[in-house]
């Protein structure tokens, strides 16, 4: 089923969204309640959300979908670049008939979620950035040979993997290359400006130890970027520090997370 019209809230829905060259698979659950739309990791998709969207239950209305080539439906495209995952935001929200939104994502989702926030501050209600969107100079020119490094050794499992939706259907050179531009997207210099600008609440939730790819300390000290964000913009808050680390976040601290969520709704309700 492919949906070429805005709809407004009512019943679930779940198809295919067209957007450039390509159409995404998203989730609808419908319904009155308050927008939610949550933005995967870079390689993951929409069912990482599965315990998240339980804790909050039914009284939102919760938007999900998978990133071009990613998961089993979601089409392939020639642009894998971060401004198209930020356009596939807006087609989503436009094709599901949503003005506004409160956006949550999770490490690559959380950076699209604080461009779109500070993008559009009209329409964004706030933003939950979980375990991501830290400004840190984390990519250096040995960084990124690891990078390369890394995704071409990965490529002999996880090409078999595609056809499940476990792995996107992307090139190791195009998963790098996507992955080295979130470093350069992340750098102090780029990111402190985004987040500082914000004119909408925002609440971290943060891991702790390692993710994929990392060495000894070097999460905690991406992580300690934040440090000038919150001092800089009162809107920027960390809601908690939890024990899980990067990888299992949403599946072992997604209470958390609602919570993040649970209190930019009550904040959004009392500006009404």
């Amino acid at each position: 089923m492919t949906n070429n019209s805005a709809s407004s809230a009512g019943t679930a829905w779940s198809g295919l969204v067209p957007v450039d060259d390509t159409q995404l698979a998203v989730t609808d659950t419908g319904g009155p309640g308050l927008p939610v739309v949550f933005l995967n990791g870079q390689f993951a998709t929409q069912g990482y959300w599965r315990k998240t969207l339980a804790d909050l239950g039914s009284g939102y209305r919760h938007i999900t979908f998978d990133e071009r080539a990613r998961g089993k439906k979601s089409g392939t495209s020639a642009d894998y670049s971060f401004e198209a995952a930020v356009r596939d935001v807006d087609a989503v929200l436009a094709a599901r008939g949503v003005e506004k939104a409160l956006v949550v994502g999770w490490s690559y989702g959380a950076v699209v979620a604080a461009h779109w926030a500070q993008r559009n501050p009209e329409r964004a209600l706030g933003a939950v950035l979980v375990d991501g969107a830290f400004p840190h100079d984390w990519l250096d020119d040995a960084m990124e040979v690891r990078i390369r490094k890394l995704f071409r050794r990965m490529s002999w499992f996880t090409i078999p993997l595609r056809i499940t939706g476990i792995t996107p259907r992307m090139t190791a050179a195009e998963q790098a290359e996507s992955n080295i531009e979130l470093g350069r997207l992340s750098r102090e210099a780029a990111l402190a400006p985004v987040l500082n600008d914000i004119r909408v609440p925002v609440r971290y939730v943060v891991a702790s130890g390692t993710s994929l790819g990392s060495k000894g300390d070097e999460q905690e000290q991406i992580r300690a970027g934040l440090e000038a964000a919150t001092a800089e913009n009162p809107n920027v808050r960390i809601s908690a520090k939890v024990p899980s680390n990067h990888g299992a976040i949403l599946s072992k601290d997604f209470h958390a997370i609602g919570d993040a969520v649970r209190e930019i709704a009550d904040l959004s309700r009392t500006q009404k």
